[in-house]
C-alpha cells in the first residue's frame, strides 16, 4: 500500500524542513493523537508510533508541543520494529484554545489547516456570540476562516439568515449547507481541494460528522441524532481526527466544544471584529473609554444604529477575557523564569561556585 502525501498537503517547503537523517526516518502526518501514541499516515499507509524522547522533553516544557491531529512529523523505525515520533515539523497554522487549568495554558485543537470552518446549526437557532468567539479563534490560527450554517433545510429562508449572520463575520464567507440534501456542498468542496485541509469547529449536534461523511462520500464518522425536546446534539466525536477525502485534501473533525477559551487571541479578535476595531481606531483620543467622550466614533455608531449594542458588548467581553488571560500567562512565565534562575543558582552553589 502506498499513499501520496502531496494530496494530503506535503510540499516543497515541508520537504525543506525535513532533515536528511538516514533511511530510518520517514515523514508522515498525524491523523489522530492519543495518550503517548499517534496514528501517522505515511507513504506506506497508517502506522502507530509512540513519542520519542525529544518530543516528550519539548512537551514537558509546554503542552502545545505535543503532536496533534494535522501535525507533520518524522517517524523513526527501530531494529526491533518499534516506531517513534522523533520530530514535529514547524506548524504553519495552529488552532489553540485556552485550557480549563489554573496556569492559563493552551491546547492545540488542530495544526496545519488551510481553512477553519465555524460550524453553526440554523436549527433550532444559531448562537451569534459563539460564532464570534470561534471566528476569533479561527482568525488567530493563521488559517482562513469561513462560517458553515448546517441544517439549512430546516429553516424557511436560509439565504436571508446567512446574509444577516454575515454582518457579524466581516470578510468571511458564510455558506448555508444541508448535508442531508446535499445543499451547499458544491460551494464547500473547493475548501477541501487536493493538498488542502479544512478544520471543523463547532458544538455537539451541529452536524460536523455528518458533513465529513457527505464530503467523503462514505460513512467515515459515527453520527447521532439530536434530542427532540430541545434540538441539542449528543457528543459523538470524542477525539480530533484527520480524514483524507477521495480525490485529495482532508477534513479535520473536532469534538463538540462546550466552551472555547481564548488565549493570546488579540489579533484574531481584531480580525473577527474588524468593524468594531475600525471604529475604536477612529476615536478622537487614543485612550477613549467609549463612554460619551467627545469624538467617540463608537458612541456615534451606536447612536446611529450602525453598531448593535449586542455586538459592542460581545467585543468588550472578549477583550476583557483576552487581557485577563494575557496577564495570567505573563505572571506564569515570570514565575517560571524566577524558578529557573533559583534552580541555576542553587546548582551553581552546590558545585562550589562563588556566591553572588
Amino acid at each position: 500500500m502506498t499513499f501520496d502525501l502531496a494530496s494530503f498537503g506535503w510540499d516543497a517547503s515541508l520537504a525543506a524542513a525535513y532533515p536528511d537523517r538516514g533511511d530510518d526516518l520517514r515523514p508522515g502526518r498525524v491523523v489522530r493523537a492519543d495518550r503517548g501514541i499517534c496514528t501517522v499516515l505515511g507513504p506506506a499507509g497508517p502506522v502507530r508510533a509512540s513519542l520519542g524522547g525529544g518530543v516528550l522533553v519539548a512537551a514537558a516544557r509546554d503542552a502545545v508541543n505535543l503532536p496533534c491531529a494535522g501535525d507533520w512529523v518524522l517517524v523513526r523505525s527501530w531494529p526491533d520494529r518499534r516506531l517513534t515520533v522523533e520530530t514535529v515539523l514547524p506548524r504553519r497554522t495552529a488552532i489553540v484554545r485556552r485550557t480549563a487549568d489554573k496556569d492559563s495554558s493552551g491546547q492545540v485543537l488542530a495544526a496545519n489547516v488551510d481553512a477553519a470552518a465555524v460550524i453553526e446549526p440554523l436549527h433550532p437557532s444559531p448562537d451569534v456570540a459563539r460564532i464570534e468567539r470561534l471566528l476569533a479563534l479561527a482568525w488567530e490560527s493563521g488559517a482562513r476562516p469561513l462560517v458553515v450554517l448546517t441544517k439549512c433545510d430546516l429553516v424557511a429562508d436560509p439565504a436571508a439568515v446567512a446574509a444577516q449572520l454575515g454582518q457579524v463575520a466581516p470578510g468571511v464567507e458564510v455558506l448555508p449547507v444541508s448535508a442531508q440534501r446535499g445543499t451547499g456542498l458544491a460551494e464547500l468542496r473547493p475548501w477541501v481541494a487536493a493538498g488542502r485541509t479544512l478544520a471543523l469547529l463547532g458544538p455537539s449536534g451541529a452536524g460536523k460528522s455528518t458533513l465529513v461523511n457527505a464530503l467523503a462520500g462514505a460513512t467515515v464518522m459515527t453520527t447521532q441524532g439530536v434530542r427532540g425536546v430541545d434540538g441539542k446534539g449528543r457528543h459523538t466525536t470524542t477525539h480530533r481526527q484527520l480524514i483524507p477525502i477521495p480525490g485529495g485534501g482532508a477534513v479535520l473533525d473536532t469534538p463538540g466544544v462546550r466552551a472555547v477559551g481564548l488565549l493570546d487571541a488579540a489579533t484574531g479578535l481584531d480580525q473577527a471584529f474588524a468593524d468594531v476595531a475600525e471604529l475604536v481606531a477612529a476615536c478622537r483620543f487614543a485612550d477613549c473609554g467609549h463612554r460619551g467622550e467627545p469624538g467617540c466614533a463608537v458612541q456615534v455608531a451606536l447612536d446611529a444604529g450602525e453598531l448593535s449594542p449586542r455586538r459592542w458588548t460581545s467585543w468588550q467581553k472578549l477583550q476583557r477575557e483576552v487581557a485577563y488571560e494575557t496577564r495570567r500567562r505573563d505572571a506564569r512565565l515570570a514565575a517560571e523564569e524566577r524558578h529557573r534562575w533559583k534552580r541555576i543558582t542553587k546548582e551553581h552553589r552546590s558545585r562550589g561556585g562563588p556566591a553572588r
